[in-house]
C-alpha cells in the first residue's frame, strides 16, 4: 500500500490521520507550526467547546453554508462518536449550556494531547515545523507535495489546512492557494463568528460588561434576518460574545453588499418581559423609589455600568423626581430596554473570527468521500471548505466528521489501487 500525506495537524488533520491509520495506511501529518492542534488551544477560551450534544438530525439547521454537504459525513461519524472517541481516549466530558460539550478538566490540552497520543498510537509519523509549497500531480493524479525541504511521495494527498481566522495558529490560507492550484473553486473568504464594531460611541463606556439573557435581533435595512438569545459582551469597539458571533454571519453576508445597506443589532435587555409587565415593574420600583431622582433609580434592574447610558439614551433628565416621569417617558424607557439598537460598520478583521466563511466549493467534492472531484488522490477536509456553522461546538464536529470521512476514504482508496 502507497502512502497517505495529511497536510495540517489541526482538528480534521489529526482525526483524518488517525482513522487512515487506523484502516492499515501509512500516513505522514505535516504541519508547518512547531506543534500540532494549535488554533484547537484557544477553542472556547481554552477549555475548547468540541462538540454539541443535540440530536445529530438536527445539527444541519446550525450551519448557515452547505450545511446539507455534511449529512453523510455527520452520520457517519456523528457527536456520540466524538465524545465516545475522547472518552476512549481518557478526556471525560461535560455538557453545559446549550448542549455544549467540554472535557472535565476544562483544559483544550486535554483534547490536542489525546488526539496527537492517538496518532502516535496508530502508527502516524508527526512531522512539525514544515511548510508545505505545493501538491504535485501528475496526469489527474495526486504523486506526492513540494515542502520547503523537498519532494515527498504518496498515493493520497488530504489537505486540511484550516481557514485564515487566527493566523498566530497557522491558518493563513495556504490550503486554498493549493486547492486552486489544482483546479478547485474557492468561494469569497470572509470572517464568520466575529466580533462587531459599531457606530456608537457609548459602547466604549460599557466595555467589559457581559450581558446575560438577553436577546439579539439583526436587522438588514429594517428587516429581521436573525435573532440569538443567550449572552453578549461589550467592547471598545462594539460587540462580542456568543450570540454577537452567531449574528455575525448574517452581517458578514450583508455589509458586502453594493450600496451597503443600514445593519443594524437591536437588544433586548428584558426579553423574559412583555412591554407590559416590564412597565409595571417599572412602575413598582418608581413607586418603591419615589423619593429617588430617575439617576438613582435603576439599580435593581441593570448593570450599575449600563444605567449612565440607557439614561442618557432615554433623554428623561438624570435629576428628575421618579414620581414625576410621566406614562410617556415611561413607554420611551421600555422601547429603549427592549430594542437598544446598535449600528454596525463592519465586522472585525477575518484574523479574529473564529471561523473562515467560504473556501473550496462543495459541489467539487464528494461528501461521502471527501474526495475531490477534479483531481484522483486528493482530500480534503475541515474549516477549509465552504461550510461553517454557528458557536457550539458544531464547527468542530464538522471538522471531526470530515476529518474521519477522509482518513477513511483515503485508505480505502490505497487498498483498491493495490488489489
Amino acid at each position: 500500500m502507497g502512502r497517505i500525506i495529511v497536510i495540517g495537524a489541526g482538528a480534521a488533520g489529526l482525526m483524518a490521520a488517525i482513522h487512515a491509520a487506523a484502516a492499515g495506511a501509512g500516513v505522514l501529518l505535516i504541519e508547518k507550526m512547531p506543534s500540532p492542534g494549535r488554533k484547537i488551544l484557544i477553542t472556547g477560551k481554552g477549555r475548547c467547546n468540541f462538540t454539541n450534544n443535540c440530536e445529530i438530525g438536527d445539527f444541519l439547521r446550525f450551519f448557515a453554508n452547505n450545511g446539507a454537504f455534511l449529512n453523510s459525513a455527520l452520520r457517519t461519524f456523528d457527536n456520540q462518536d466524538v465524545i465516545d472517541f475522547f472518552a476512549s481516549h481518557g478526556v471525560p466530558s461535560r455538557v453545559e449550556r446549550g448542549g455544549r460539550l467540554f472535557p472535565e478538566s476544562d483544559k483544550a490540552r486535554d483534547i490536542v494531547d489525546a488526539l496527537v497520543k492517538a496518532a502516535r498510537q496508530a502508527g502516524v509519523r508527526i512531522v512539525t515545523d514544515q511548510p508545505v509549497r505545493s501538491i504535485c500531480v501528475e496526469k489527474g493524479k495526486v504523486t506526492g507535495v513540494l515542502t520547503e525541504s523537498g519532494r515527498l511521495d504518496a498515493s493520497a494527498v488530504i489537505l486540511a489546512t484550516g481557514g485564515l481566522s487566527y493566523p498566530g495558529t497557522g491558518s493563513t490560507g495556504d490550503g486554498y492557494r493549493m486547492a486552486k492550484e489544482l483546479g478547485h473553486t474557492v468561494t469569497p473568504l470572509r470572517p464568520a463568528l466575529v466580533p462587531l464594531e459599531t457606530q456608537e460611541a457609548w459602547v466604549k463606556e460599557l466595555q467589559g460588561l457581559s450581558l446575560k439573557n438577553v436577546e439579539g435581533v439583526v436587522k438588514v435595512d429594517g428587516k429581521k434576518q436573525d435573532s440569538e438569545f443567550g449572552e453578549m459582551l461589550f467592547t471598545h469597539f462594539g460587540l462580542s460574545g456568543p450570540i454577537v458571533l452567531s449574528l455575525s454571519q448574517a452581517i458578514s453576508q450583508a455589509l458586502p453588499q453594493n450600496p451597503p445597506p443600514r445593519v443594524t443589532v437591536e437588544l433586548n435587555l428584558k426579553p423574559a418581559l412583555t412591554p407590559e409587565v416590564l412597565d409595571k415593574r417599572l412602575q413598582r420600583d418608581f413607586a418603591e423609589f419615589t423619593r429617588k431622582q430617575f439617576k438613582n433609580s435603576l439599580g435593581e434592574l441593570l448593570p450599575l455600568k449600563l444605567i449612565p447610558v440607557i439614561i442618557r439614551l432615554s433623554g428623561i433628565a438624570p435629576d428628575k423626581p421618579v414620581h414625576q416621569i410621566t406614562r410617556e417617558e415611561r413607554t420611551r424607557l421600555v422601547e429603549l430596554l427592549q430594542g437598544l439598537r446598535l449600528t454596525v460598520t463592519k465586522t472585525r478583521p477575518i484574523a479574529e473570527a473564529v471561523v473562515t466563511a467560504g473556501g473550496v466549493a462543495v459541489k467539487e467534492i464528494n461528501p461521502k468521500t471527501m474526495q475531490s472531484r477534479l483531481v484522483e488522490g486528493l482530500f480534503i477536509a475541515g474549516e477549509i471548505l465552504d461550510v461553517d456553522g454557528y458557536t457550539g461546538g458544531f464547527n468542530l464536529q464538522a471538522a471531526f466528521s470530515t476529518g474521519m470521512v477522509a482518513g477513511t476514504a483515503a485508505a480505502r482508496f490505497l487498498q483498491s489501487k493495490d488489489a
